[in-house]
């Protein structure tokens, strides 16, 4: 059997609630600057919370044409943004490439929200008149946005969407990496888009109680770990990784952020939405997203945690952390990056995925912000990153997602 090929990344791109390309994210991200805010979608008066992480400064008439606004869910816009950032950054040249060596894999946890809102309320002003808007069902459905990406690049390779909730970016970013290492493709294009703050998904998380309703101050919403947490932020945006194939990367004299070494997934198989007590299906997918990148849990700098603010989940998480790399791990330092950007829910792995990769190319780890007093549920020996950014060497960073349904994925980043 022949050798996996390796991975590399070599193109990134993001449009998120702190920053509309990767630089002004990663800047905001070091300097623990938040994203939340009251939101301005609509009028959240009506629901217990009234704040998400909205984009910022955002107008989607500078980077679409008119015809491709009319046609698309600003979740497919959101893609197709931060995607030509990233292949821009990567100086591929897809027309001296063949198109069938490069796929898209993509994913989202909701797919077109505005559309099908927009044309179910039209629907129903109309007296329930069936004037549905012809490019419904194509704005609408989740594996529009990696078709569009490879229409607009000629891309006639692999192309798909996950989707696993929370956890579909890193779904994709598996998926992609797995091709790339059987040799199905030279070049993935993976990542994923949400742009979920509508008042129907808003409404029906608010209806959850899995909202934080700190209202009066939104900015401190958002505090992983924390004992006084009371639920996560809801945030949208797209994040885009271009992973080549090393060799590939290596011959055409490409800028290499850091290889993908491995990833895993699993099912807790416990709980429509909370994940398992003790962590179970997440030690088990961590620990196999190790032994795929050939690692020791001794070697990882950095935990980009999930950690989103919920009291069930960020004990569950670190539960499953000390399984993996016990309850005194000198080497391991603990990031909560959602503090800032808030969740963006199936695109929260590829923009976490880019925090990774910075944080293993600059030496920084960014800070987990409003984060006031651990709870004691939480070991006091693990190293949490709190206040402000903290430079360390990173070689090697993992990055934990978690989804409803009980899906747990994981994927490790390693300098090159």
């Amino acid at each position: 059997m022949n050798k996996p090929k390796r991975v590399v990344v070599t193109g990134l791109g993001a449009l998120s609630p702190i920053g509309n390309n990767v630089d002004d994210f990663w800047d905001n991200l070091i300097n623990g600057v938040s994203g939340a805010g009251r939101i301005t979608h609509f009028d959240p008066s009506q629901f217990r919370t009234h704040f998400a992480c909205e984009l910022k400064d955002y107008d989607v008439t500078e980077h679409l044409e008119h015809n491709m606004i009319r046609r698309s869910d600003p979740y497919s816009q959101y893609a197709l943004v931060s995607t030509e950032q990233a292949v821009q950054d990567s100086g591929l040249d897809f027309d001296k490439m063949d198109p069938f060596d490069t796929g898209v894999i993509w994913g989202s946890g909701q797919g077109g929200m505005y559309t099908f809102e927009e044309e179910v309320k039209n629907y129903a002003d109309n007296d329930y008149t069936p004037r549905f808007n012809p490019f419904f069902v194509p704005k609408l459905i989740i594996n529009m946005a990696p078709g569009l990406i490879s229409m607009k690049y000629g891309l006639m390779g692999i192309n798909y969407a996950t989707v696993s909730a929370c956890a579909t970016s890193n779904t994709a970013i598996m998926d992609a990496l797995n091709y790339i290492r059987w040799g199905k493709a030279k070049v993935m294009i993976t990542g994923g888009s949400e742009a979920g703050i509508t008042e129907a998904s808003f409404g029906g998380f608010s209806a959850m109680r899995a909202l934080s309703q700190r209202n009066d101050d939104p900015k401190t919403a958002s505090r992983p770990f924390d004992k006084d947490r009371d639920g996560f932020v809801m945030g949208e945006g797209a994040a885009t990784l271009v992973l080549e194939e090393y060799e590939h990367a290596k011959e055409r004299g490409a800028h290499i952020y850091g290889e993908v070494t491995g990833a895993s997934m699993t099912a807790d198989a416990y709980h429509m939405t909370a994940t398992h007590p003790e962590g179970k299906g997440a030690t088990k997918a961590m620990n196999q997203a190790l032994n795929d990148s050939e690692l020791n849990a001794e070697e990882v700098d950095y935990l980009n945690a999930h950690a989103t603010s919920t009291p069930v989940g960020d004990i569950s998480e670190m539960k499953a952390t000390v399984n993996v790399f016990g309850d005194k791990p000198d080497h391991l330092t603990i990031g909560a990056t959602k503090s800032m950007m808030g969740h963006l829910l199936g695109a929260a792995g590829a923009i976490e995925a880019i925090a990774c990769i910075k944080a293993i190319n600059e030496n920084i780890i960014p800070p987990t912000i409003n984060t006031e007093t651990i709870d004691e549920k939480i070991p006091s020996s693990l190293d949490i990153v709190l206040g402000d950014a903290r430079e360390k060497e990173v070689d090697v960073a993992m990055s934990n997602t978690f989804g409803f349904g009980g899906h747990n994925g994981i994927v490790v980043f390693k300098g090159v």
